[in-house]
This record gives C-alpha cells, sequence and structure tokens, in this order.
C-alpha cells in the first residue's frame, strides 16, 4: 500500500533529498528569508528531487558523508524531477551541533516516509505538487562518475585523492 502523500513539496537536490529519506539527514538547510518566502512551516510535506543536480555538490556531499559511513548511490541511480517521499518538518532551528546543520538556517525534518519515484515538476519554496511528466534522465557526467560501474571494484566507495571543495553554504 503506497503512503498517502502530503499535498505541499519542497524541492531538493541530490543527493540531499535522497539523505533526507535514506541518510539521516535532519536538517535541511535554507535561508532564513527562503524559509519566509517559501512560507515554510511545521507540518508533513512531501520531498521533491529536483532535476538539477551538480556534479560538485555530488562530489563533496559523497566525500562528507562517506566519513559519518552514509554511502551515497551513484548519481545515475538517483531519481530527478519526482516525489520520492515525505517528512515531518518540526521547526526551523538558526543553530544546532548537528554534522547536516551548515547555513543561515535549517528546518529540523522528522520521520522520513519513502514512497516509488512520482514523476512531478518541482517549484520553490513549498509548492503544491502535481504527478506528470517524466524523470529527469542521467546527464553524461552521472553516468561516467566514478568510472564504469561494476568491474573489479564495482562495489568499494569511491574514493577521492583530496577532499573535494566545499561548494556551498559556510566553507568550514
Amino acid at each position: 500500500m503506497a503512503p498517502t502523500l502530503p499535498r505541499l513539496a519542497l524541492s531538493v537536490r541530490q543527493p540531499s533529498a535522497w539523505a533526507i529519506l535514506h541518510g539521516g539527514k535532519e536538517i535541511e538547510n535554507r535561508s532564513l528569508g527562503s524559509i519566509r518566502a517559501g512560507n515554510m512551516r511545521p507540518g508533513r510535506i512531501a520531498i521533491h528531487a529536483a532535476s538539477g543536480m551538480k556534479q560538485a555538490e555530488y562530489d563533496y556531499l559523497v566525500w562528507r558523508w562517506a566519513r559519518d559511513g552514509v554511502r551515497v548511490p551513484r548519481p545515475d541511480a538517483l531519481p530527478r524531477r519526482a516525489i520520492i517521499g515525505s517528512v515531518e518538518v518540526v521547526g526551523v532551528v538558526t543553530e544546532s551541533d548537528s554534522p547536516w546543520f551548515g547555513g543561515e538556517a535549517g528546518l529540523l525534518l522528522r520521520d522520513p516516509v519513502l514512497c516509488d519515484p512520482i514523476p512531478a515538476a518541482g517549484a520553490l519554496g513549498y509548492f503544491e505538487w502535481t504527478p506528470g511528466g517524466a524523470l529527469a534522465e542521467p546527464l553524461a557526467w552521472m553516468t561516467a562518475w566514478g568510472g564504469a560501474e561494476g568491474g573489479l571494484f564495482g562495489d568499494l566507495p569511491v574514493q577521492f585523492g583530496e577532499a573535494p571543495e566545499k561548494p556551498f553554504g559556510r566553507k568550514k
């Protein structure tokens, strides 16, 4: 039985959308201005995996989360342009010791519930979603990322020679 999904959604770029539902990401960072402008408030919302995904963000987050034992799927395996689950927003924080906090403010998240990807267009802030269209196709960098899938070392995590530069938020 499929979960009942809220009509309001928040669009989040991958792999952060995946981490909210699978990787224990308990804070979604936003500016206070975007929280106010998007009318973001406590309550259950759907999580929309945005169409866009930047390689610099993906590389940094894969490297960063590996330190905490979180193994992110390959970029071409992450659904985009789709509702992928729901989560309860329990508040807004401006300070936190969470490793997921890294901005001016963030939505504090609890109780993720997965669903099969439902193609849908996204929007800024909280938005009322409707199903339609198709999942976003992987880009060339996504299918080539980390070398050929499988192979001799295909089941091992990708290694980085040096830490990728943090492409967003505070440069800790």
